[in-house]
């Protein structure tokens, strides 16, 4: 039975090009990709917010009295 080889995904330079260039980065490990800002900061900062923003209104609700079911 003869193995089959293969392809690799993408070409041996490309991969040691990528490995130097994160190797030699120093920032912390989580950023640093191209878009490791907008899903390491940005994303958990906007649902941080939100659930600010939300239990600030229903604070604010509670304490007026407003939107209570008959």
């Amino acid at each position: 039975m003869a193995e089959a080889t293969e392809p690799p995904f993408r070409p041996r330079e490309k991969l040691l090009e990528k490995q130097r260039y994160f190797q030699n980065v120093h920032k912390h490990t989580y950023l640093k990709g191209p878009f490791d800002k907008i899903t390491s900061v940005a994303i958990p900062a906007a649902l941080a917010g939100t659930a600010l923003f939300l239990i600030g209104r229903g604070i604010y609700n509670m304490s007026h009295g407003i939107g209570k079911k008959e």
